[in-house]
């Protein structure tokens, strides 16, 4: 089942042409990948995705729903079936661990305090965080922490679709290959659908079912296999120059 489609997207900025007849959809349960060089407009493709940035031309469909021909409340329900990772986290510096997993319920639902502390608890456990660090703010986190942590705040809504921007960015190699285990997890046990911004080599490897690769235009969709396999001489530079954490 398809769960996002996207068809003929044009972007530009200026004479800036960043996305040129992009077409390509994202299966349900799958943890797809969005690829290319620096400038190639990976960020401004999902932020267009999730809502955060305009469609200039072409269509976006969320369960076979086009996003730009939908009432305010239709926006709402759709935005409240995903969430979104920024890249750094953006993990609120005065709030501690466990009120940062559970800023999101306190806003968006009506459970009792101690409730949303217990789901907290439960999403920490869950991203491989021990109790010790729930009291501790942002600024007392490593780089790994501060991931989980932001990720444990995108579960604890039960979305059903993740969106990651670059999630092993920063993170040495130990800290990468935990986050990645953690993604294949999530998949295996919640079936949460994921779309990922990605630049590491071994995430593309071992984690992502399928991916595109953007130069203006889709150069490649596909899986690693039929990647490290392609003719395409852009294709295998790129993953040739990829960086393997």
């Amino acid at each position: 089942m398809e769960i996002i489609k996207v068809e003929n997207l044009y972007t530009a900025f200026g004479d800036n042409i960043v996305h040129e007849n992009l077409s390509f959809n994202v299966k349900e349960g799958e943890i797809f990948g969005v690829l290319g060089g620096s400038g190639s407009g990976k960020t401004v493709l999902v932020k267009q995705i999730v809502m955060l940035n305009e469609i200039q031309r072409g269509t976006i469909k969320f369960f076979d729903k086009d996003i730009s021909n939908l009432s305010l409340k239709e926006i709402e329900n759709i935005k409240l079936k995903f969430s979104y990772l920024f890249q750094f986290g953006a993990l609120y510096s005065f709030l501690n661990v466990i009120e940062n997993i559970g800023v999101m319920l306190k806003e968006y639902t009506n459970l009792p305090k101690d409730l949303i502390e217990k789901i907290s608890y439960t999403y920490l456990d869950i991203v491989g965080l021990p109790k010790r660090v729930a009291k501790l703010y942002p600024s007392e986190l490593s780089g790994g922490m501060k991931k989980r942590v932001a990720l444990a705040r995108s579960l604890a809504m039960q979305p059903k679709i993740l969106f990651l921007d670059e999630p092993t960015s920063g993170l040495d190699p130990g800290s990468t290959k935990q986050i990645n285990e953690l993604l294949l997890y999530l998949k295996n046990s919640l079936n949460i659908t994921t779309v990922i911004i990605t630049h590491d080599l071994e995430t593309i490897k071992t984690v992502l079912d399928r991916f595109i690769i953007i130069k203006r235009e889709i150069i490649f969709d596909g899986d690693i296999n039929a990647a490290m396999d392609s003719s395409n001489k852009f294709v295998q530079e790129f993953l040739t120059n990829t960086k393997d954490a």
